[in-house]
Parts: C-alpha cells; structure tokens; sequence
C-alpha cells in the first residue's frame, strides 16, 4: 500500500513538472515583441524648420493607424512630448508638434502599444507662423501716436521689441494694440524717440525679427519747394529740425537753417548728398556703414531727410587700417580673420573703458587685378568689413578702382555703387576728419573684358580742392583740430635727418587750402610701411603700414610664418585716442602686444645665405641671394646692433646701455634683415621671382649701437612722444630667425 502511493505521487509531480513548463513556453511565447516593419531606410534631415504648432512629415514605411512619435530633447531628457499621427501614406507620416515644443535637438522613436523602435535624432527650429511682413525703411508719426505694420499670423498678445541700432541698451517693449489678418497696430508712447530701430515680435518666450525702421516722430516733413532748388531736406533728432548741419552734394555747400532745413541748387554730378555728420551725433548704419548720405536720381526736386542720434563722442578712439587687399589669394582671408580677431578685442577694450570706437579705412581695401579672376570685389570686402565691431568710414584707392574700365570717373563707379561717395566730411566729438580720393585712375586699356594697365596719378582733384575750401570755410575757429584721410602719401619717407618733401602731386595746393588752421593730421597708407613727417608745426602726416603687411605673402602657406612690411613694421594699424582735442597715437601689431614697438638685431648673426635661408632654391635662384640681401651677404664681426623703431618720430628718444654704460646711438638708413629672409628668401625658395614692389627698401627707422663684445647684454630704451616706455634686454647673440620678436 506504501508503494502504491509513493507511486502515485510521483506520478502526479511529474505532470505537474510538465503542465509547469507548458505554461512557461506558452507565456514566454506570449511576451515576444512582436516585430514593427519599418523599412531600415529611413531618414531624418538634420534639420526641420517649423512654425509653431505646425506639422512635420518624416519618410519611412510600415507604419500604422494607432502609432505614436514620441519626442524627447536632447539637452533634457525630462521633456518629453508623445504625439498622435495626424496621416499616414505608403511612404510617410504626418503629425502637429505641440505649441509648447522649442527649437532643439531632438530624439525621436516611434511607439506601438507597449514597443517602440528609434527613428533617429533632428533639430527642429521653430518659428512664429508670421508672413507677408512690410517694413518701411522710414515712418514719419507724431509722439503718442499709432503706427500699424503690415504682416500676416499676428495675435493679441504679442508685443513688439524695438531696439536702438544706435545704442543696443536703449530697449522699449510695447503690447500691440490691435491685430487684422493683414496688420498690426501699436502705441508709441512719449518715451520713444526718434532713431532708427530692429523691431521683433515677442510672444512669450519666443520672437520672431520683423526688420529695420527709422521713426522719425513728431516732425513735419512737408517742406515746401523754392525756386532753382533742386535738393531739400531737414537733418533733424528726437523730433526737431537740428540747425548748423554742414550739407553738400559735392560741389556745393550748405548748412542748415534754424528749423533744420536745407536747400541746395544742385546738379547732381556727384549723385548723392551727404551731410558732415555734427560731433556729438550719430547716423543710422547699414551693418557697420554709416549712412551719411543718399544717392540722388537726378530727376525733378528730391528730398533727402537726415536723421541724427545724440551719442556723446567727446571721448573717441579711430583706428586706422590701410591697404587690406582682400582679394582671395595667398590664404589672405584666413589671415584676415587674425586681424578681426586682434581689432575687436581692441575695440571692446577701449568700449569698456568707456570710450566710443570708430575705424578708418584709408584705401586698396579690395585688389582690383583679382576682382573678375577671383571673383573678389568690393561687394566682397564690405561682407567681411561687416565683421569689425565699429562703426567704419571709407578712403578709396587705387585698386578700388575698377580695372575693366578707363579714366577716372568710370573706374570709380562700382566704388560709388558699393560704397558711397569718394570724398566727404563728418565731425567725432571736436575734431572734424576729411575724407579725400587722391587718385586719379587712367588705366590704359581698361575696357570691358579687358583689364588695363592699371596706371594711376596721386592727386586731389580741383573740384575737390574747391569743395574742400567751402567746407573748411564752416570752420570759424582755426584751432579745430583736423584729420585729413586719402589712400597717397603726402610727404616723401624722412631721412636720417627727418627732412621730407612733398611728393604728392598739389600736395602744396592742398596745404595751401588747409592754411590758418594749426592742428591738422593727414591719415595715409599706400607704402604699406610707416612714418611721421611734417613740414610745418601745424601739419603732420601718419604714414600708416598695412593691414595686408606684403600684401599678404610672408604669411602665405609655406613662407615665414609671421606678418611683417616691408620696412620691417609687424603689419597692423594705427590707434589714434582723442579726449576733447587732445590727441595721442600709436602702432599696434596684429595679434602683439600694444608694447611691442621695436626689434633689435645682432648683426654678428645677420648673415643672409641660400644656404641657410632658402636651403631649397636651385642654382639659379640661389644664386642671386646676394642681390636681395644687400650688406647681409657678408659676413660682420664688428659687434653692432641694429634697431628698427617703426613708429619713429623725432621727438622719440632711443637709449641703449652695455653694462649701464651708455652706448652711442646712431640713426641710419637700412634694409629689415627679417624682411629679406621673410620674403626675398622665401620667394627664391620656391625658385620664383620675387616681386619688385615687394623689395624690402632701405629706411631711416634705424638705429644702430656698437657694443663691445659679441656677447655683451645690452638694455634697450626707447620712449616715445607721450612718455610711454618700452624696453628690452638683448641677450646676445642673438640669431636671426622668422619667429624672432
């Protein structure tokens, strides 16, 4: 009887170990996914641009009535959205993104029941669903007053940001008034002023950019004609005619009456009118371009209104940049981003302090020889000006002048069309600065198709001279302080005894007309080196070195790795710092210290050979090393050193000592050596020739000291006009290298 039931319990334990496993199989059976057929191919764009609430389609097959697209943001993963299917075809799916979805990167899945599969990851970049915006580039209203802009998708609700182009900080935010379906309508109240503003739409934490409009509020423009007066207009600020504003098309000149109005008898040769923007003021911009001046059609009576901006430009600095060359060559933009680099910096610097900042181009900004074969022109080079943080005023020179067409006037057109007139004035706080063309381009040749010769004349023009003399003539006192701009040199480069003449063809004529005023600063570049000259306590010229340095070479990819002139200036711009009238200045090297402004050699070291410095030129071309190396193809052993100071000027004083014992100093006229083995010696590297205007010249930015030993340490001082100090100490020797300071 025990054996009977201990067999029948083992029986039943062994159909219940089988119905046990049955269960398992079927349930485990019962819990696989089930398989979601999506074709692998589908793909997401990186990007999706979206209105708000707006639907997205993505391609893919296999999906079904029932399925959902789950949403999760990259950058949190705790926002999450789960979206119905709004359409589903063979070869897509449609669904409505929630208002509350922002742009971002996203993760997307697609779920089905309890499973989901990975479709992939997308930016969305959401917008407000607003259109057919029309933004007039001007309004004229009376304070507290409506002003409707047209547009479509528009809600109560939104609000309109408006934001000084003039001064970033100087914000309204102002609820809309009233929506149509083609309009909106807000309230100016008596808190805004005139000015040129970017408007934006803000709906919650979202804004929509509507463009650029200048108010001019509560003026009356209606300005009633006059007999002969083929130009008219008012130059006017929060609403009042601002009398005393130096007007001009050209040839004429005028100012404005008590109510701000001006009439000119106009010709309209020129093709535009501009205004000598008052210090204290500013214009509107257009990017980094102010707009000083509107172009005329030429037909019939024009008005050309002037809106001005109260700044306070007392306290201003300039930097001036000379002959860029932009052209796309010799990896120049990429170079050129290191100066944007090193000027904004300087201009946020001096912003910071407190100080409004301006920049002053003074010519060859493009490269006229490559605007058709590089497809880089004056259009081109405002695109990258664009990038300077400042507020930038033009020079023109002689390559902006176009080489497919002959004589003066045609060549300049496309300068006229781009950028504005060749020659006009404005006022930074008291000092007044002139802008002239000193070119006169002949360009034998020149016709369409057909680049020219490209020959030129340095001079001002009579007309120029006698627009000139009327606009000097609105200067009563004669002790403003003037800065004159143009693109040539006024003075030859001073000797060693700083005597310098006149090189410019009526540069007499020009000093001629400038006679009486006592403080005049001509702003030139063209040599792409530097110097100070004057001929007369009252008149001084800054020849300014070049952004472009030699035109872009000894950077070049492969060459010397350094920006450096011809005259051995690292390249750069000039600074100019005015407080009220009192002007300091001095030379900063791209990516240098503001210190940096001399370089000592060890002329034991300076020997210049193929051997060592164009160790790959063939026979030929290393050969002709001593043509271009001048006195450094010897040999010297007589200790000197050499110093190159190249923002000189006689009231500058050098001081070296030898264990402090002072050693005469001695200013001469020599080649760079950096120069000639930065680019002489790189050119007969590559076995090509180097190019004549790029030939580093003898210069008198030299000095030179005899030290007792080859070995001797010598402290250099240099100060300069306003005391500032710059020192080094020469540990000697000292090699001759491309990345030597």
């Amino acid at each position: 009887m025990k054996l009977i039931n201990r067999q029948l319990l083992a029986l039943l334990f062994g159909l219940m170990l089988v119905l046990s496993l049955y269960t398992v199989a079927c349930k485990s059976e019962d819990n696989e996914e089930p398989e979601i057929e999506i074709t692998p191919e589908v793909t997401l764009p990186a990007e999706i641009d979206s209105v708000v609430g707006g639907d997205v389609t993505f391609p893919g097959k296999g999906f079904m009535v029932g399925d959902h697209i789950r949403l999760v943001l990259s950058d949190d993963e705790n926002t999450v959205y789960l979206i119905a299917l709004k359409a589903i075809t063979e070869q897509s799916i449609t669904f409505t993104l929630p208002e509350e979805v922002d742009s971002g990167r996203y993760h997307i899945r697609m779920l089905r029941g309890e499973v989901s599969y990975e479709l992939g990851a997308v930016t969305l970049n959401i917008h407000l669903d607003i259109s057919a915006i029309n933004i007039p580039s001007e309004v004229n209203v009376l304070a507290c007053s409506d002003v409707t802009f047209t547009g479509k998708g528009f809600r109560m609700g939104d609000q309109i940001k408006m934001v000084l182009t003039t001064d970033e900080n100087r914000v309204e935010i102002i609820d809309v008034k009233e929506v149509t379906e083609q309009s909106l309508t807000i309230f100016l109240h008596e808190d805004v002023r005139s000015g040129s503003y970017r408007l934006w739409v803000v709906r919650g934490h979202r804004t929509f950019m509507l463009g650029v409009t200048t108010l001019n509020i509560g003026l009356n423009l209606n300005i009633p004609d006059k007999p002969d007066m083929t130009v008219k207009g008012v130059v006017h600020s929060n609403g009042k005619g601002i009398a005393g504003v130096v007007v001009s098309d050209g040839r004429l000149v005028t100012v404005t009456g008590p109510n701000g109005i001006y009439y000119l008898a106009s010709e309209k040769q020129e093709e535009y009118v501009f205004i000598s923007v008052p210090g204290n003021y500013e214009v509107a911009y257009d990017q980094n371009a102010p707009q000083f001046f509107q172009r005329l059609s030429g037909h019939g009576v024009e008005q050309k209104d002037f809106l001005l901006t109260p700044v306070n430009n007392e306290d201003h600095v300039v930097m001036a940049i000379a002959d860029l060359h932009l052209a796309n060559r010799n990896n120049d933009l990429a170079q050129f981003q290191n100066f944007l680099t090193d000027i904004n910096a300087l201009i946020n610097s001096y912003r910071t302090g407190g100080k409004k900042a301006y920049v002053l181009t003074l010519g060859d900004m493009s490269w006229e020889q490559f605007w058709y074969s590089s497809n880089f022109a004056l259009p081109e080079y405002v695109t990258w000006m664009n990038r300077i943080d400042a507020p930038v005023f033009n020079v023109m020179g002689n390559h902006d002048n176009d080489g497919y067409r002959s004589g003066d006037r045609a060549a300049e057109q496309a300068y006229r069309d781009v950028i504005g007139p060749t020659f006009y004035s404005f006022n930074l706080g008291k000092i007044h600065y002139i802008v002239l063309d000193n070119i006169s381009y002949i360009n034998t040749g020149g016709a369409p198709g057909v680049m020219g010769s490209r020959n030129y004349s340095g001079v001002v023009t009579a007309s120029q001279l006698q627009w000139l003399a009327k606009d000097l003539a609105t200067l009563p006192d004669k002790s403003t302080p003037i800065v004159v701009a143009m693109h040539v040199q006024l003075y030859q480069r001073p000797n060693v005894n700083n005597s310098a003449s006149i090189s410019l063809t009526s540069g007499q004529i020009l000093l001629n007309t400038l006679a009486g005023f006592t403080n005049v600063h001509f702003l030139t570049g063209h040599t792409h080196m530097n110097h100070t000259a004057s001929s007369t306590a009252a008149f001084t010229e800054h020849n300014i070195a070049a952004v472009s340095a030699t035109w872009w070479w000894t950077g070049r990819n492969g060459y010397a790795n350094n920006h450096i002139c011809k005259d051995g200036t690292p390249g750069g711009y000039g600074v100019f710092d005015f407080n009220g009238t009192q002007l300091s200045w001095y030379y900063k090297g791209i990516g240098e210290d503001r210190n940096y402004q001399f370089r000592s050699y060890d002329l034991n070291t300076a020997h210049i050979t193929a051997a060592k410095y164009a160790p790959n030129a063939n026979a030929t071309f290393a050969a002709r090393m001593p043509e271009f190396a001048g006195s450094y193809a010897n040999v010297h052993t007589g200790n000197e050193v050499l110093i190159n100071i190249w923002g000189y000027d006689p009231q500058w004083k050098v001081e070296v000592t030898e264990n402090s014992v002072p050693l005469t100093v001695t200013r001469v006229s020599a080649m760079d050596p950096l120069h000639i083995i930065s680019y002489e010696a790189k050119r007969l590297n590559a076995n090509a020739e180097p190019g004549t205007s790029y030939l580093t010249p003898s210069t008198s930015n030299m000095f030179k000291v005899t030290a007792s030993t080859p070995t001797s340490t010598l402290l250099i001082k240099v100060t300069d006009r306003f005391g500032n100090v710059y020192t080094e100490t020469m540990t000697r020797p000292k090699e001759l290298t491309c990345d030597m300071k």
